[in-house]
């Protein structure tokens, strides 16, 4: 009996469908396998408490923490998943396992601790496929390679997880415990944040400036002006106005002559296909989505729908043996595509071979994201499936056609000794173009419209001069696209070459890590969303102040991931490098220890599964007083209450507090109306303020649903609780969050 290993049960009931299995509790079986699966993870690295016991209080004498050795656990809420596993595996009628986890670092991770853990030691074969159609299962099994061929990776992702546990634990511990504030320091999201930190001081130190721009109307073009002997990003810009009316009071309907026309012959290439990272941008560009949400996408549509290959790549290529599936997948593209897919130049029949598509040498563990050559049925996808899916076949359609071919022309026409630069595309072969999504094509023609046919010596009038004021703009806050971009490429700011050419293969994270980390940073409070922007807050911006230049740089993790690569093509020693990281952990906690700066990290609150972010500080009412002392009345994140709350006042109204009687969230507005009036009244009924008491009375009933004391001793536990600002819930009244 062979057992098969999945990564996930929706896998698993793919494997199980191909290899005729039926299903039984808790896993699939025929007369030769049976296939299981795992949840994700099933075991993890021991928390510091649970290597010694000394390790569960937090003090910074007993840092750095660095073990000889990282031991395990099952990780407790899959417990009973990993018991199955391992009764599988020691059944005596197992004689052999395939791992069938994703084909990547993570994966290979995933089941060698599970292996260990459940003390197998039979034979295993690696099961190594790029989607997850019959087809490529079957051809899968049918190319089984030893699982010690993929011990380099074993090594590489043990290394990985080992190394962001003593750099995570030491720096998180030890920046915590000297600014006395809970802080996550990773070796990845730190130089992450240090990117954003850098564009918000651009963006504060970025100075306006104020120019003026001069177009002259020739009747059947315009031209711009321009000073020919400034750099061409300044030179239309016109610092002061008088000037540029000047410069119109002397062209005005004078003649003006062409001096110069030159047409230059231009060609773009298609775009290549989609690994992860650049998926992700132009998914955040065109349709505004995170990376995040990008990538839970693409596995649902390689997972569930099995019309795109595996997603998490970090190539654009594909393999040459490829060409026949490939034609095959575009073939078996819905109907809507087929007259696109027709437009494709074939000779006998083939599809055109590039250098820019097939690239064996290329392509690393998984080949560009294509379509599958199972028929997609996008009538049945969600909406923001069908728009991604979308993306990826268009850009696979559009990587076999021609360039994009136009001819550029550059017209320079003078007036009065003042020179007028205008600028004209004529498309001549549309190629690619013609495939991209909607909001691509045609940006450029709109810009640069077609010009007159024009040459020296041709003369004109200027009809009309248009001044218009502009200023300069400050650096755009990040996006993910943006971001991406720079995680991908960190070394493009970097003045040493060496570097630069070391980043440009090791980025900031993998593709498939990205978008978890972008996440992790807005999560624990470094940085916020507004829209499709990310930025960093004060937190953020503090945290990159205080910890060493090095780990904030992207250099550091670019070596790392280097490193890491090494490894896993066997040409690194694992011990070496974990040896580096133990010295880097200990340097870390020294640093913090040494750091005489005074620094104050915002005060933050708890939200709902313990994660923390910055509260916003109590905003005062103006104009009302505390009912029960004469205090000014505050406003906080959860309620109303008074300031002299210190000195004993039991003033509080929680902002939910009638939510559970279907009564409104308390807000500003109905606060002043309660003090004011002691009563107010809405759609959904009143709410009354009197003697301590607020009551909710539904509209349409007589007495009041609910009656809530306004007036209570707030119950200290010590001395920390009490010194917290604003309203606070004593300890006898908590309830559950959504009730009052």
């Amino acid at each position: 009996m062979i057992l098969v290993i999945a990564e996930k049960p929706s896998v698993a009931r793919d494997i199980s469908r191909v290899l005729k299995c039926a299903r039984r509790e808790g896993y699939f079986e025929s007369e030769t396998h049976r296939v299981a699966w795992a949840l994700g993870h099933l075991v993890t690295h021991k928390d510091p408490g649970e290597l010694d016991e000394k390790y569960q209080k937090w003090r910074m004498e007993d840092l750095p923490i660095l073990p000889e050795k990282l031991e395990t656990k099952i990780i407790p809420r899959t417990r009973q998943q990993f018991s199955l596993l391992k009764k599988l595996m020691l059944d005596p009628s197992t004689a052999r396992l395939v791992c069938a986890t994703d084909a990547g670092r993570e994966g290979e991770l995933i089941f060698r601790f599970i292996y260990k853990m459940a003390g197998c030691d039979k034979p295993v074969d690696r099961l190594w496929i790029s989607s997850l159609t019959d087809g490529a299962i079957r051809e899968g099994f049918e190319s089984l390679k030893p699982s010690a061929q993929y011990d380099g990776l074993y090594q590489s992702a043990l290394c990985r997880s080992q190394a962001d546990w003593l750099f995570g634990m030491n720096a998180s511990r030890a920046f915590t415990l000297k600014y006395d504030a809970l802080l996550s320091v990773g070796r990845v999201q730190t130089p992450t944040l240090a990117i954003l930190t850098q564009r918000a001081k651009e963006i504060r130190d970025f100075t306006p400036l104020t120019y003026h721009t001069l177009t002259a109307d020739f009747g059947d073009y315009s031209g711009l002006w321009f000073d020919p002997k400034t750099e061409e990003k300044a030179a239309h810009r016109i610092p002061d106005r008088a000037q540029a009316e000047a410069i119109a009071r002397e062209v005005k309907g004078q003649n003006a002559k062409v001096t110069q026309a030159q047409t230059q012959p231009k060609k773009e290439l298609p775009p290549q296909l989609f690994d992860l990272t650049s998926l992700q941008r132009e998914a955040n560009r065109i349709l505004g989505f995170t990376a995040a949400k990008t990538l839970r996408i693409a596995q649902s549509l390689y997972e569930a729908r099995k019309c795109l290959t595996y997603p998490r790549t970090d190539s654009r290529f594909l393999p040459h043996d490829m060409i026949p599936r490939v034609n095959k997948a575009l073939e078996s593209l819905p109907d809507s595509y087929q007259q696109l897919v027709a437009g494709i130049p074939r000779r006998d029949g083939r599809l055109p071979y590039s250098r820019r598509i097939f690239d064996d040498a290329k392509v690393s563990d998984h080949h560009a994201i294509i379509p599958t050559s199972q028929k997609a049925e996008t009538d049945r996808f969600t909406a923001e499936e069908r728009a991604l899916f979308d993306l990826v076949a268009r850009r696979t359609i559009s990587a076999f056609y021609p360039a994009y071919e136009y001819d550029l022309t550059t017209v320079i026409t003078q007036s009065q000794g003042h020179s007028f630069k205008s600028m004209g595309r004529t498309v001549r072969i549309e190629g690619w173009k013609a495939v991209t999504a909607g909001g691509e094509k045609g940006m450029e023609t709109a810009e640069e419209p077609a010009l007159p046919t024009l040459k020296a010596g041709d003369e004109r009038t200027v009809k009309s001069v248009k001044i218009k004021q502009e200023t300069t703009k400050p650096p755009p806050q990040h996006t993910d696209a943006s971001l991406l971009a720079r995680m991908e490429h960190p070394g493009v700011q970097l003045d040493d070459e060496e570097l630069q050419e070391a980043l440009q293969k090791n980025g900031l994270g993998t593709p498939a890590t990205r978008a978890a980390i972008i996440e992790r940073v807005v999560e624990v409070g470094y940085a916020q969303r507004r829209g499709k922007t990310i930025s960093a807050t004060e937190k953020g911006e503090i945290l990159i102040r205080v910890v060493p230049e090095d780990i904030a740089s992207p250099v550091m993790t670019g070596k790392w991931e280097q490193a890491l690569e090494e490894i896993a093509k066997g040409s690194r020693d694992p011990g070496r490098f974990m040896e580096g990281i133990r010295r880097l952990a200990a340097h870390l906690v020294q640093y913090a220890k040494s750091q005489t700066a005074q620094v104050e990290f915002p005060r933050e609150s708890r939200k709902a599964g313990g994660r923390s972010r910055q509260a916003p500080a109590a905003k005062e009412l103006e104009g009302l007083s505390c009912p029960l002392c004469g205090g000014r009345v505050l406003e906080s994140e959860k309620a109303f209450g008074c300031a002299e709350w210190k000195g004993g006042c039991r003033f509080t109204l929680w902002k939910n507090a009638l939510l559970r009687v279907k009564g409104p969230m308390l807000n500003e507005a109905i606060v002043r109306l309660l003090l004011r009036d002691g009563k107010a009244r809405g759609s959904s009924g009143t709410v009354l303020l009197d003697r301590g008491e607020m009551s909710f009375v539904p509209a349409g009933a007589d007495q009041p649903s609910l009656s809530i004391p306004v007036s209570y001793v707030r119950k200290e536990k010590n001395d920390s609780q009490a010194a917290k600002p604003g309203p606070q819930r004593p300890a006898s009244k908590r309830r559950k969050p959504g009730h009052a």
